[in-house]
């Protein structure tokens, strides 16, 4: 039998939360495992349905959870499996090595660049793998923290090849803003002004 309700707690980087049924009741416990749709995040006043079963202490546990209005996924578009962030992503790192082989930046820039782009690409790898399995999530600061020093490059290339961090909006909005504050901060590096701190700082070329 399958009943009916709205999440009304739930708490993302714990990948838990409580369904109060329709009609009142028993507050539900859902786990992130127990969701049908895998790649959805629940949110709060979500309405779903679901399956009920008792734990070993009798609390209400929500079984085979989905969705309300839910329909099959539809398969990636090509836009979704589009190289061009990737691509985006290695010109750019292309160009801060010929900037370093042209004297103009610090060998350091681009260890930094590549070393912060390996260490993205991981998280975004643990996270997704932590989504599917309902474990303890990355939170998005430390992912949007990790771009900002110089791994965006390597988002780019966890969100499209590993089809991850693609859909949240809010999300999307602020890796944008780190990208171009991270890529604004190298402009100025390369101006007359920039390369004179760098110098004070011990780090020209």
């Amino acid at each position: 039998m399958r009943y009916q309700g709205r999440i009304t707690t739930w708490k993302d980087a714990q990948g838990f939360g409580f369904i109060t049924p329709n009609g009142g009741g028993e507050p539900v416990f859902l786990h992130i495992s127990a969701l049908t749709h895998h790649k959805r995040r629940p949110e709060g006043n979500a309405l779903v349905t679901y399956e009920l079963k008792r734990d070993a202490k009798g609390r209400p546990q929500a079984l085979k959870v989905a969705f309300v209005g839910d329909s099959p996924r539809p398969a990636p578009t090509s836009s979704q499996r589009s190289p061009v962030l990737p691509l985006f992503a290695f010109i750019f790192l292309c160009g801060v090595a010929g900037a370093v082989w042209a004297g103009q930046l610090p060998a350091v820039v681009l260890e930094v660049y590549l070393a912060a782009s390996l260490i993205t690409f991981a998280a975004y790898y643990m996270d997704k793998s932590a989504a599917k399995k309902g474990q303890w999530r990355t939170q998005e600061s430390t992912l949007h923290m990790l771009a900002l020093l110089g791994g965006w490059p390597g988002a780019m290339a966890g969100q499209r090849l590993l089809r991850h961090k693609t859909a949240k909006r809010s999300f999307l909005v602020t890796f944008w803003a780190t990208v171009l504050i991270n890529s604004g901060a190298l402009l100025w590096a390369l101006s007359p002004a920039g390369a004179s701190a760098l110098s004070a700082l011990g780090l020209s070329h």
